[in-house]
């Protein structure tokens, strides 16, 4: 490689003093150059910037003023970052020394590759693939994401089954290898999801545009999970139920609008029925507050829709691949909760 691409690892940091703490040692570790390393301090309150500037003078700080979440606090904070690559890594997540070198070749041998990501396992078991993101993600024709190694609760472990580097639907945001140039030039994330979808949505349009989300097996981190909201968290249940609704509107072609929608409705107040019955209240509430959310912000929605369609028309390099690598065309609702599919390799 003569020319050695610009790589800046971005951390959005929101009191994660003990993440920092935990996991720096493993980010200064790599030894790939020129790389530059940033924490986005989203208005935390606890000693975080002060850690920082005691132990890791050479850490670019960038303060936000207020919690903006993952989506907005990112697109604030690459504002002011100047690279040929992110590499947007969360606080909660520990890099192997050699991580970032695969990421880079693979970018580099194919200008349609938009964004990718390495394996991600758990950080407290490590020969078990993580949630948020496993060995690549995947959607199902009702919207409903999922992973290679990971179907709802149910995480496989990694028996090196998926060793082969595949095109996928969307890269995980735990770390998330983006083209600067397509991140800026696809509008960055959308800032309205505050937290959770906001890079299924940015690759789901990348997609749509032609463009490929790889997932490259030799590189690897490891991610503790649930680093900023826990996995019970009714916000957390809120904005994922929202999100989705949001993303869906906005991508779906319109004869896939008029169905999917509707559906995915009904299987939400499935999910709603189920709750209340569990006696899960707060997941109830949190589900129904979702769906509302999302139905006051249709004007909203739509506009968003013709803001994408015009983008699409202005940016794509070739055809959808939407229905291609990475999309199930079954329901995974379906064969995981009635006929007890647990693995990937199952569908």
């Amino acid at each position: 490689m003569l020319y050695k691409p610009v790589v800046a690892l971005v951390i959005l940091s929101w009191n994660g003093q003990k993440f920092l703490e935990q996991f720096l040692p493993s980010v200064v570790r790599l030894k790939y150059q020129p790389l530059d390393i940033y924490v986005a301090d989203n208005a935390s309150t606890d000693n975080s910037i002060e850690f920082l500037q005691k132990n890791y003078p050479a850490i670019k700080i960038i303060s936000i003023k207020t919690n903006e979440g993952f989506a907005k606090g990112y697109n604030i904070a690459l504002k002011e970052v100047v690279a040929d690559y992110y590499f947007l890594v969360n606080q909660d997540v520990e890099l192997t020394e050699n991580c970032l070198e695969p990421l880079i070749e693979l970018m580099e041998s194919d200008v349609n590759i938009a964004a990718c990501q390495p394996k991600i396992l758990a950080y407290h078991d490590k020969h078990l693939f993580e949630h948020a993101g496993a060995a690549g993600g995947y959607i199902d024709k009702l919207g409903y994401v999922f992973c290679r190694g990971r179907i709802f609760e149910s995480l496989e472990n990694d028996t090196l089954q998926y060793q082969s580097s595949d095109e996928i639907f969307w890269a995980s945001g735990a770390a998330f290898f983006v083209r600067t140039d397509l991140f800026k030039r696809f509008k960055c994330f959308d800032s309205d999801f505050f937290a959770h979808m906001e890079e299924v949505d940015l690759c789901w349009r990348f997609k749509r545009a032609g463009y490929k989300i790889m997932y490259v097996p030799e590189s690897t981190v490891y991610h503790v999970g649930g680093g900023s909201l826990p996995k019970d968290s009714p916000h957390k249940i809120y904005l994922n139920f929202r999100n989705n609704l949001f993303m869906q509107f906005k991508n779906y072609e319109s004869h896939e609008l008029i169905w999917k929608i509707p559906v995915r409705i009904l299987l939400d107040n499935v999910a709603f029925i189920k709750a209340l019955l569990q006696r899960k209240w707060p997941e109830a509430f949190a589900i129904f507050r979702a769906d509302w959310h999302f139905f006051l912000s249709l004007p909203l929605q739509f506009k968003k829709r013709y803001d994408n369609w015009r983008l699409y028309h202005k940016v794509r390099i070739n055809s959808s691949r939407v229905r291609q690598k990475g999309y199930y065309s079954g329901s995974v609702v379906w064969q995981h909760f009635i006929r007890k599919k647990k693995k990937f390799t199952d569908l």
